[in-house]
């Protein structure tokens, strides 16, 4: 009984190490061009935040007033400019890596895991970062200029831990997406990318039609009011897990051409 029990906790040890290198291996394939994942958002972001500098310091320079400067800036959403280009990110993740890993004998599974591990790593990088840009530029007074780059929209107002939260949430939902879309493509090509589509601004002017018809928008803002940004980002983090989940359902059946 004993011999028999070792046994098959060698066997749960060995199948654990090897989802783990499996896992790895998904990682690897993903950062074989890090600057995808690791450069170009902070090149975006970056060249943002000179934009910002340059404007700041012609507004200085020229004496103009600098809390309004502040103000104004605080809706630019420059501090946003990434999202939109890792939607691309999230659906390259997928089209340009998911036949070389069923080549060298990936599972589905195994990949969509490592793949959204590598979602949650980067995530997690942007978030850390963006949440500590937001205190040094409050403790710099604005980059030493009065700007608002990164001290914006919601960021700055509750503290460093939900700056990252947010920011992670919103990180992983347009991940998520990209890549969501991307194995709708690849499962069912144009048709099924226009349908989902189709479908998806069916239903948003649904709920529009809706609200609007039972005028029922001042409830709405009244929950979302209720529940806080907290509880917002929350629910983007459910939408985000939302398309995670559909993603690796469509995948398991998605054929590569």
């Amino acid at each position: 009984m004993t011999a028999i029990t070792a046994t098959v906790a060698d066997a749960e040890a060995t199948t654990s190490r090897f989802r783990a290198h499996d896992l790895w291996r998904i990682i690897r394939l993903q950062a074989v061009n890090p600057y995808v994942f690791f450069g170009v958002p902070w090149l975006i972001l970056g060249t943002a935040w000179l934009i910002s500098i340059i404007i700041g310091l012609i507004i200085v320079g020229a004496g103009g007033p600098q809390e309004e400067m502040a103000k104004g800036m605080r809706y630019s959403w420059a501090v946003l400019s990434p999202q939109w280009y890792l939607v691309v990110v999230g659906v390259q993740a997928i089209t340009y890596t998911f036949p070389f890993a069923l080549g060298f004998g990936a599972t589905r599974r195994d990949y969509w895991l490592g793949t959204s591990l590598m979602f949650l790593l980067v995530s997690a990088e942007m978030a850390v970062a963006i949440a500590t840009l937001v205190q040094l530029e409050q403790l710099t007074n604005g980059w030493w200029i009065g700007i608002s780059m990164f001290d914006a929209l919601w960021y700055g107002q509750q503290g460093w831990l939900f700056d990252f939260y947010s920011t992670f949430a919103l990180q992983l939902l347009v991940l998520f997406i990209g890549a969501a879309v991307a194995t709708i493509y690849m499962r069912w090509r144009m048709k099924g990318s226009l349908s989902f589509f189709i479908g998806l601004a069916a239903l948003l002017l649904g709920a529009i039609a809706l609200f609007s018809f039972t005028e029922t928008w001042p409830a709405v803002f009244q929950w979302f009011g209720a529940i806080g940004l907290t509880g917002t980002f929350t629910l983007v983090l459910g939408i985000a897990a939302g398309f995670a989940l559909t993603g690796y359902l469509v995948i398991r059946r998605a054929t590569v051409r």
